[in-house]
């Protein structure tokens, strides 16, 4: 069963999986599971995805319960109306806050405008030897895409070399090798945290969190972040 984290008679969310797709594409052939049949299933009704995350994201997917409402969400999501929180581990020590203005560009070449905050939220250092390196340094970062370009957050990180970990394509091959090998971890660590935005039909404000998942909590006991690991929301209050 596919964790519900928001429901309405409008919007139904749910705490994607890491490794689960949205729907069905022609370039994941392998997979046989998809977040729109399952959630489809298990309410007995039709949904309409209103935005995507990446197969290996996990968090916060909200779907609609009719068109009406899925073209009007897709708007907000289209008009940047949509205030999106992620969490994720990158490597290195990050600075405290940043913002990262790098155009993004498509598969047709065209640059688009890319736009994304960032706060660091924890730093640790591993006695885990890499290269030349006789420890390894990571970051816990909350980082706000202002804008929604494909993968933003996996591009901009990887521009200011603090590439999210299991990051296959964006990432650094060392280091995912590094937390396959020692930690035998192959999810990437990146977490749609919270939605926030106006219910297209009532216009009350709707604030949407989903908890991380076991995986994402496994590698925070690893870096020593036990004392953040079961908060749902965290803020820049609460950095070591």
């Amino acid at each position: 069963m596919l964790d519900i984290v928001f429901q309405d008679d409008d919007l139904v969310a749910i705490n994607k999986p890491h490794g689960l797709l949205v729907h069905r594409s022609s370039i994941a052939m392998d997979a046989e599971e998809f977040a729109l049949q399952l959630l489809r299933d298990q309410l007995s009704r039709k949904v309409f995805p209103v935005h995507r995350l990446d197969r290996k994201t996990g968090g916060v997917l909200l779907f609609a319960l009719s068109k009406e409402v899925e073209k009007q969400m897709q708007q907000q999501f289209y008009e940047n109306q949509v205030n999106k929180k992620y969490m994720a581990i990158v490597r290195g020590y990050t600075p405290d806050e940043e913002d990262i203005d790098y155009p993004l560009r498509k598969e047709n070449g065209t640059l688009q405008e890319a736009f994304t905050k960032y706060k660091t939220l924890a730093r640790a250092e591993l006695n885990v030897a890499l290269g030349n390196h006789p420890t390894s340094r990571y970051s816990l970062v909350e980082a706000n895409p202002e804008t929604g370009r494909m993968h933003q957050l996996r591009k901009h990180f990887s521009h200011i070399f603090h590439p999210i970990i299991g990051d296959r394509t964006h990432g650094c091959n060392k280091q995912n090798k590094l937390f396959k090998e020692h930690w035998e971890l192959d999810t990437m660590l990146l977490h749609a945290s919270q939605l926030t935005f106006n219910h297209p039909l009532t216009q009350k404000q709707v604030h949407i969190e989903a908890d991380l998942q076991d995986e994402f909590l496994r590698v925070m006991e690893i870096m020593g972040w036990g004392n953040l690991m079961h908060k749902k929301s965290l803020t820049a209050n609460e950095t070591f």
